[in-house]
């Protein structure tokens, strides 16, 4: 859940209609969110992780304007084509190989507004962006440098710059020794060949992601024209990124313009507004949702959800927006519906099937196991299921995660006795004797096992012991 702080005057302003504080907290709680906390003129929500685009106060405002009826379908923003350029060099592939960008004109940055961008900013890199090692945001002041802008890797020590927050030039190295966001953020690139910046026409460096920007871009009361940067791994994800920030902007009066990013290999225009077609099946929809539904009562409620519908016969094509990032399936949208619809309208009902739960042998089995090494005298422990491929144990090759936390949670363990040692090793300082075990699930050739491990440590341990508690 990500806690989202929003001003009760603000909120009023963007959503068009003077509810009061807890209308709004039921009308939120209505739509899967919950509330964290009010404090004077202050409303906190808790946001579900599947909705980014409402992790600021113009995103919910967008959805709350659908919910209540006042601007049903899909929001209007202000568009235009665009003849700024960011052009992608190969030269980053290596490090951080994407990176697209979009122009939003015409915004007036006042106090609740920069407030709400730089909140946005930093939850979806803590969120999508994974604390910016996925996907990393940079919001500059357009008219403060030159299009065409250039994406590329160059050595450590090669480019200076004045950072934000500093006074002096530094250059890519000193910055990730010295510069607080350095310190933070540098394990990202460090011990990259090169490091990833971006330069204007006139080799100004607007960033240095997913570190800091320079402070030449830096935004004041007197912007009006932002260019908007976003980098990382996962091109989808930086994207849909751009997009919800694009749309967040746009809700505060701004034009959203198009930016033409340009790889070794293709061109894209981004951010791309064009909505994601989706054929659903609304009988399908009844039976899951268990109340009466005709295709116009589905069309209406998903327009309440911000969607735009169309029946095909039996089925609906859904217009899914763009900074919709959470509907991967049918059910997605179904639930949409039926948020709609009024979880407080939904009548209750019993389970039409009624079951009895049992333990499944595996788990009797282990039950049993533990029982009888409680018995001779072990302790139980949990060690956690990631572990390091630097080990030195020797074992079957593991699964790697694709987007870990840090090298030293990278694979899935193939086996329980290295957290098993680990545990003895953290308690080396504890008295004598000392006996421990695990029972619980490694991945071998990508399928789960079950597995028993146990280790004992005092001067007369030895192998008779641990045999005896196999015969």
């Amino acid at each position: 859940m990500t806690n989202v702080t929003v001003r009760y005057d603000d909120l009023v302003e963007l959503v068009g209609k003077p509810l009061s504080i807890e209308e709004f907290v039921d009308r939120i709680t209505m739509m899967g969110s919950g509330h964290e906390a009010t404090e004077g003129d202050l409303i906190t929500f808790d946001i579900f992780p599947n909705r980014p685009d409402m992790y600021s106060i113009e995103g919910i405002a967008r959805s709350l304007r659908g919910f209540l009826g006042l601007e049903v379908g899909p929001p209007k923003f202000k568009t235009q084509s665009g003849f700024v350029e960011l052009r992608v060099d190969r030269s980053v592939e290596a490090v951080r190989p994407f990176g697209v960008g979009g122009v939003v004109r015409g915004i007036e940055l006042e106090d609740e507004s920069v407030a709400s961008l730089v909140d946005l900013q930093e939850r979806l890199h803590l969120t999508l962006g994974r604390r910016r090692r996925k996907v990393a945001i940079g919001i500059h002041d357009l008219d403060r440098v030159r299009p065409p802008f250039t994406y590329k890797g160059v050595p450590p020590t090669s480019v200076r710059f004045v950072p934000l927050g500093m006074a002096q030039e530094m250059d890519l190295k000193e910055i990730l020794e010295k510069h607080e966001k350095g310190r933070e953020y540098g394990p990202i690139v460090a011990g990259a060949p090169v490091y990833p910046i971006i330069l204007d026409a006139n080799d100004v460096v607007l960033s240095f992601p997913p570190v800091i920007n320079g402070v030449v871009t830096q935004l004041t009361p007197d912007t009006r024209n932002l260019f908007i940067d976003v980098t990382g791994t996962d091109l989808q994800a930086i994207r849909t990124t751009l997009t919800i920030l694009c749309a967040a902007l746009a809700e505060r009066g701004g034009t959203i313009e198009t930016v033409s990013t340009v790889f070794a290999d293709r061109r894209l225009v981004t951010p791309d507004l064009e909505p994601k077609i989706r054929i659903v099946d609304i009988e399908r929809a009844k039976r899951l949702l268990g109340f009466t539904l005709t295709t116009e009562d589905a069309i209406g409620l998903l327009r309440l959800m911000r969607y735009d519908a169309h029946a095909q016969g039996t089925k609906i094509a859904v217009e899914i927006p763009a900074y919709r990032a959470d509907i991967l399936h049918d059910w997605d949208v179904f639930e949409d519906i039926g948020i709609a619809y009024g979880y407080d309208k939904t009548p209750p009902s019993l389970p039409r099937q009624l079951t009895i739960g049992e333990a499944l042998p595996m788990g009797e089995f282990a039950k049993s196991l533990r029982a009888l090494m409680i018995g001779y005298g072990y302790l139980e422990v949990m060690s956690l299921a990631t572990s390091s491929p630097k080990l030195p144990l020797e074992g079957p090759t593991p699964a790697v995660i694709q987007n870990p936390v840090s090298e030293e949670f990278s694979v899935i363990r193939t086996g329980l006795l290295a957290g098993v040692l680990n545990m003895l090793r953290l308690n080396k300082h504890r008295e004598l004797p000392q006996r421990e075990f695990e029972i619980g699930d490694v991945v071998l050739h990508g399928t789960n096992v079950q597995q028993i491990a146990a280790a004992s440590i005092h001067p007369k341990a030895s192998f008779t012991e641990m045999k005896s508690l196999v015969l």
